[in-house]
Order: structure tokens, then C-alpha cells, then sequence
């Protein structure tokens, strides 16, 4: 973004001057600025003061690290969606359908469903009994 020859203290000094008396045409030649560049700025600050202009600027900054990170996400999202294979569609479905077969929810495990025996396993591991 381009960086403005006037701080927002100036601009509101300018404006404030125009509503002083001074005309419009007489402060943009005075301060070499166009008509257009006066009227954006006399809506964007027209009835602030100083204090609220810098409130306006920290409020600007700590708005831009959410969006960033915001942005940065939807791009992460949209780029999984569009790769090609099994992994996006995989993704895409467990998003849908909740979690994928094999992964711990705190109920029965796979193994355990189908009717498996998953004893010897457990105590290979040293998990006790039913308690995976």
C-alpha cells in the first residue's frame, strides 16, 4: 500500500482548517493535494480528532493479524481441496463424516467391531484387557 505524504494529524489539520472557513479549492492548491484526495479524506476523517485517528490506526493493525492468519488457512483449505487422488477426497469425506475407521473416539476400536481378538496384541503392548 502506498505510503501518504501526510500523517493522519496533518490531514485532520487540513480539514480542520476547512472548517474554519477555508475553502476547499484554496486548501488543495495551498497543500498540493487534488479535490478527490480532499473529499476522500474529509469522509474517511471528516469529524475526528487526533485521538481518535490514532485509535482508528491501532485498531487498522490489530485487525490485519487476524486476517492474515485468516487468509492464510482459507489458502491451506483451498489448496488440499484442489490436489489430485485419494488424500483430498479422503480429507474432504472425514470432514463430512467424522472420524475416519482405525482412529481412537473413545469407543470400540476396529479390530474390536469386526470381532476380532485383540488380546495378545494388548498384552504385547502392556495395555491391560479392554482397556486399549
Amino acid at each position: 500500500m502506498k505510503r501518504s505524504r501526510f500523517t493522519e494529524e496533518q490531514i485532520i489539520g487540513i480539514l480542520k482548517e476547512n472548517q474554519a472557513g477555508l475553502g476547499a479549492k484554496e486548501l488543495c492548491r495551498k497543500h498540493g493535494i487534488s479535490d478527490a484526495t480532499f473529499y476522500i479524506w474529509r469522509s474517511k476523517f471528516g469529524v475526528m480528532d487526533v485521538s481518535d485517528a490514532s485509535r482508528l490506526k491501532a485498531f487498522e493493525v490489530e485487525n490485519a493479524k487476524p486476517k492474515k492468519l485468516l487468509a492464510g488457512q482459507m489458502m491451506d483449505v483451498s489448496t488440499l481441496k484442489k490436489m489430485p487422488g485419494k488424500t483430498s477426497e479422503a480429507w474432504c469425506a472425514a470432514s463430512r463424516r467424522g472420524p475416519l475407521p482405525g482412529r481412537r473416539s473413545g469407543k470400540a476400536g476396529s479390530a474390536e467391531r469386526r470381532g476380532h481378538d485383540t488380546e495378545g496384541i494388548s498384552a504385547a503392548a502392556g495395555l491391560r484387557p479392554g482397556r486399549h
